[in-house]
């Protein structure tokens, strides 16, 4: 659930020079996500730390599914966005296909976040934040 997909094996020409094994280290796993707050926190067991990963993200999953908004600050917000009934392609025979109506989780990053994947240290980030 909490694993971010970075490419397939079999994408390598798509990806770049990033070869399978570097973009493998790019990708966090939820299992990565536990172990490092049992890193940062040692004295919390590895199941402490499971626990308190599924709650948060049991809860996330919870809100998104009732419709809710998810806000973290400096972090981004989550919110559910609702996909009209339309009318698709088969790509392989060109038909016309019915696709029905749907709601789709989407994830917007905050301007911390933003600044922080570009680079700039936290405080600048929040400095930006706090200015404009």
């Amino acid at each position: 659930m909490a694993t971010v997909v970075v490419g397939r094996a079999s994408g390598l020409a798509r990806t770049g020079r990033r070869s399978l094994k570097q973009r493998q280290r790019i990708a966090m796993t939820k299992r990565d996500l536990i172990h490092e707050i049992v890193k940062r926190y040692p004295r919390l067991s590895g199941a402490d730390a499971e626990i308190a990963v599924n709650a948060v993200l049991d809860s996330m999953v919870d809100t998104l599914a009732r419709g809710g908004r998810i806000e973290i600050r400096g972090f981004g917000s989550f919110v559910v966005k609702h996909r009209q009934a339309r009318e698709g392609r088969n790509p392989k025979t060109g038909a016309l296909i019915p696709v029905a109506a749907k709601r789709v989780p989407f994830f917007k990053a905050g301007k911390e976040l933003k600044g922080r994947v570009n680079g700039k240290p936290a405080s600048a980030s929040a400095r930006e934040t706090n200015d404009g």
